[in-house]
C-alpha cells in the first residue's frame, strides 16, 4: 500500500510517539539505579508492557525477548556487548519488585494524556467520559485477601480476593484512565460511587461525565460540577420521579418531556456523603425520553443540549462495556494472578498502557479508514499488533515504518462489519440458576424421533 509524504510523516511521528510512550528514559531520573544495572526503569517498563501485550509471556520469556532485540535505550554493559547475559529471570524479577508504583502510575498517566489529547472531541470541543465500574478477582495470596476481602455468604467464605473498579473511558477513542479501586467486601468495602468521585480529579479540565442508573445520584452530580465537569445521568425510575414531582416541566412532545429542577441532597444523601455543604445544590435538567414502547430513559444534566441530542449521545453509553470486556476478556487483566498487592497494582497500571497503546494503533487504521475508531474491531487490530509490531523491537526509524506500515495495512482490514439495526433473531436471557443446583448438569435434550418410530 503506497503512502503519501504526508501518512510516511505520521510514520515517523508514530515511531517517536511510541519511543515517547515505551522509551521513557525519563523513569530512570525517577528512580535511579546503580550505574551498572541492567535492568533500568525504563527497561523494566518495557518488559511490564510486553508481558501484559502478550499475557502468556513468562518472565523468562521476557528476558529472552530484551536479550533477543536490545533496545537501544538499555545501558552499555560488558554482558551485553558479549552476549554473557543471563537468560535467568531472578534479576528481573527483583527490579520489577523495586520500581516503585509510583513511577508506574506517572508511565501510564503520560501515555493517557498524549493519546487523549489527540481524541476527536464530539460535543462542543469537550471529552466525553464513560463511567462504569467492574470487578476482578485475584489469586487466593494471603496478602490479596487482607486487602481485598472474598466474598461470603451463609455458607462461608470463599478463597478468591475480590477488587472493585471504577473506570473512566473516552468516548471517542476508547482510552481508559487508570481505574480507581477498592475492597469489595469487608470493612472497609468502598462503593462505586465514591471510587468514581476519586477518579474525577484525574479527568481533563471541562469534562462530561455520562453514566447509567447506579451513579445517577446527588453525590457523583455535585462532585463532578465541583470539579468543572458537567454531567449527563440515567436515574432510578424511583429517585426520577421524586424529583419530577418539584420540577417544572419546560418542553415536551411524543417523545419526550423537560423539566427544570433545583437539585437538593436527601437526608440519605448526606449520611452516605457526610461531607455535603448544608447549602448544596445544583440547577439541573431532567429528561424524561422515550426510546420505545418498552424503554424509556429517565436522566438528570447539567447540559444544554435537548432531549433528542442527549438521548441519541445517550446510546453510546454501552460502548463503555465493550471496552471494559476488551481490558478484561482481550488482554486477559481478569487473570492477573501476581501474589502481592504492589506486583498486581503494577500489572494492572502496565495492562492499561497495553490496552491503550493497541488504542492508539487501532485510531491511526481508523483514520486511514476514514471512520471512528470504534468502527475498527479491537480484538482483530490487537491480534494485527502483536503479529507483526510486537514480534520484534525495532530501533530505527526507516525498519520501523516498513513494519509499521504493513501493519497499518492489515489493520484497515480489520473493520467491523455492518449491522442491522433490528435482528432477525431476538437475543434471549437463561433465568439465573440458584445456588443449590449451580453445578448441575445441563439437561440434554430429549432425542427426535426417528422415522421408524412412528411406524
Amino acid at each position: 500500500m503506497k503512502q503519501s509524504p504526508e501518512q510516511i510523516l505520521e510514520f515517523d511521528r508514530a515511531f517517536e510517539q511510541l519511543k515517547d510512550l515505551v522509551d521513557l528514559r525519563q523513569a530512570d531520573q525517577l528512580h535511579p539505579r546503580r550505574p551498572n544495572a541492567i535492568y533500568t526503569a525504563c527497561v523494566v517498563l518495557w518488559m511490564l508492557i510486553f508481558q501484559r501485550l502478550k499475557p502468556d509471556a513468562s518472565l523468562e520469556a521476557a528476558v529472552k525477548h530484551l536479550i533477543e532485540n536490545q533496545p537501544d535505550y538499555l545501558p552499555e554493559n560488558k554482558r551485553l556487548s558479549q552476549g554473557t547475559l543471563s537468560s535467568n529471570s531472578a534479576a528481573y524479577s527483583r527490579a520489577r519488585s523495586e520500581l516503585p508504583l509510583d513511577v508506574v502510575k506517572w508511565f501510564s498517566n503520560e501515555i493517557t494524556r498524549a493519546i487523549v489529547g489527540q481524541s476527536e472531541t464530539l460535543l462542543d470541543g469537550r471529552q466525553i467520559f464513560l463511567l462504569d465500574g467492574t470487578t476482578i478477582t485475584l489469586a487466593p495470596e494471603k496478602e490479596l485477601q487482607t486487602k481485598f476481602p472474598p466474598a461470603s455468604n451463609q455458607h462461608g467464605e470463599s478463597v478468591w480476593p475480590v477488587v472493585n473498579l471504577t473506570v473512566f473511558h473516552e468516548l471517542s477513542s476508547g482510552c481508559a484512565l487508570l481505574p480507581q479501586l477498592g475492597a469489595m467486601y469487608g470493612p472497609e468495602a468502598v462503593s462505586e460511587t465514591e471510587l468514581a468521585r476519586n477518579g474525577m480529579h484525574c479527568l481533563p479540565d471541562e469534562s462530561i461525565i455520562m453514566a447509567d442508573a447506579g451513579f445517577g445520584i446527588f453525590g457523583v452530580a455535585y462532585q463532578a460540577q465541583l470539579l468543572g465537569h458537567d454531567f449527563f445521568l440515567r436515574m432510578k425510575k424511583l429517585n426520577f420521579e421524586s424529583l419530577r414531582a418539584k420540577a417544572k416541566l419546560v418542553s415536551q412532545s411524543p417523545k419526550h418531556k423537560t423539566y427544570q429542577h433545583q437539585w437538593t441532597p436527601t437526608p440519605k444523601n448526606r449520611k452516605t456523603q457526610p461531607g455535603l455543604p448544608r447549602d448544596a445544590s445544583l440547577a439541573v435538567v431532567l429528561h424524561e425520553i422515550i426510546v420505545n414502547e418498552t424503554l424509556t430513559l429517565y436522566c438528570v444534566t447539567s447540559l444544554p443540549q435537548d432531549a433528542a441530542t442527549l438521548g441519541n449521545l445517550y446510546n453510546q453509553r454501552v460502548n463503555v462495556e465493550v471496552d471494559i470486556r476488551n481490558l478484561k476478556v482481550v488482554l486477559d487483566t481478569e487473570n492477573i494472578r501476581a501474589k502481592k498487592v504492589d506486583t498486581f497494582l503494577k500489572e494492572l497500571y502496565t495492562s492499561v498502557v497495553a490496552y491503550n497503546l493497541v488504542g492508539q494503533f487501532r485510531r491511526q487504521a481508523a483514520e486511514l479508514n476514514q471512520v471512528a475508531p470504534r468502527r475498527m474491531s479491537f480484538k482483530r487490530t490487537w491480534t494485527t499488533f502483536q503479529t507483526f509490531l510486537l514480534k520484534h523491537l525495532h530501533t530505527e526509524p526507516e525498519s520501523w515504518r516498513e513494519s509499521f506500515e504493513r501493519a497499518l495495512f492489515y489493520a484497515t482490514k480489520d473493520k467491523l462489519p455492518n449491522r442491522a439495526a433490528n435482528r432477525s433473531v431476538k437475543r434471549e436471557c437463561y433465568a439465573k440458576r440458584s445456588k443449590r443446583d449451580h453445578f448441575e448438569k445441563r439437561k440434554k435434550p430429549p432425542e427426535k424421533l426417528k422415522h421408524t418410530d412412528l411406524k
